[in-house]
């Protein structure tokens, strides 16, 4: 199966490279599609070094899959010229996520949505997608009425040059700022732009997007999202107010057997999730699960997650995982 990798040399496309590769997705060819800026350069793919082509040879190439990551406006322009050529699609960017016409999908929740007339398919926001594999269980056994999440996210969710500029503080290097203020020894309490009801962009993907995967409208969402100086995952402190009460024991057993989910809480032994630990996995870890004693039928929980891998790259690769397996591809 020949596969194009657009946008193959930034962190997420370099990462997707990897997930591929690690989780032997059957590629007999990969094919990688960056700007025209890096056309020549050349990106390694299980041992074997690829030239990196243009948007439009990628299409030429005729591969059945392109996994984009390569932002909004490019798959705005390109991803729908991808589908025309009978390519299938599925896109990192915000894009097309609240298209009521194209899918958004995490397999361990909503993967049977899928059919075969999608062409593009979207990948939700790296805090939503390990959110909604830690809600969806609960979800189905006691009915959430209300989310409250605040998060606390890498710099690798930014990009490399947040990267670079956590790194060039930590040493007092000048360099290129990512973000308007320093964000080692920070915390910089905005994600993407601010929007006219006071939340930001990346605040209103999370409640959005919940609604949309979980197919459920009902469920109320509000979001406080947050940058901090740490590399390898995402944390999110999520409060969760149910129409069914619930036994701390029984949450954790469900959690415990869910898809994708791993259960790190063991408070004599202060085991808990943390992003040094989630970092190059492809799971979603919750621990310091408890009741909430401020209000009845609910619930506090820790979730950890790679922003980069279960975030982006691993899921789109899952996606295609399960578009194989039902003969979608």
């Amino acid at each position: 199966m020949k596969v194009a990798v657009v946008g193959a040399t930034g962190l997420v496309g370099t990462k997707m490279l990897q997930v591929l590769a690690e989780r032997n997705f059957p590629v007999t060819e990969i094919v990688p599609v960056a700007s025209e800026r890096s056309v020549g350069k050349e990106v390694s793919f299980k041992g074997k070094a690829y030239k990196v082509v243009s948007m439009a040879d990628g299409i030429a190439a005729k591969p059945a899959l392109a996994i984009f990551s390569a932002g909004g406006g490019t798959s705005l322009e390109w991803a729908p010229q991808y589908a025309a050529a009978g390519i299938r699609v599925i896109d990192n960017s915000s894009a097309w996520r609240m298209d009521p016409t194209k899918k958004l999908v995490v397999p361990e929740v909503n993967a049977s949505v899928l059919t075969n007339e999608d062409y593009i398919i979207a990948n939700p926001n790296c805090s939503t997608i390990q959110m909604v594999v830690a809600l969806q269980p609960l979800h189905l056994k006691y009915k959430i009425k209300r989310v409250v999440v605040s998060t606390y996210q890498s710099v690798t969710g930014t990009g490399k040059k947040a990267v670079d500029q956590l790194f060039n503080e930590r040493k007092a290097v000048e360099g290129e700022m990512a973000y308007k203020y320093p964000i080692d020894l920070n915390v910089i309490p905005q994600i993407d732009v601010f929007l006219d009801n006071g939340y930001t962009k990346e605040e209103m993907k999370m409640v959005l997007e919940t609604n949309k995967i979980m197919q459920d409208n009902s469920i109320r969402v509000t979001a406080t999202t947050v940058r901090i100086p740490v590399v390898g995952g995402h944390s999110e402190s999520v409060n969760i107010e149910f129409e069914n009460d619930f036994t701390v024991n029984e949450v954790k057993s469900l959690l415990a057997a869910a898809p994708g989910v791993v259960v790190q809480d063991d408070l004599p032994n202060q085991i808990y999730p943390m992003p040094l630990w989630a970092h190059e996995k492809d799971e979603v870890f919750v621990g310091r699960i408890r009741r909430d004693e401020s209000q009845d039928k609910t619930l506090n929980m820790w979730i950890v997650s790679d922003n980069l891998r279960k975030g982006a790259a691993t899921n789109a690769v899952q996606i295609a995982e399960y578009m194989l397996a039902n003969g979608l591809l």
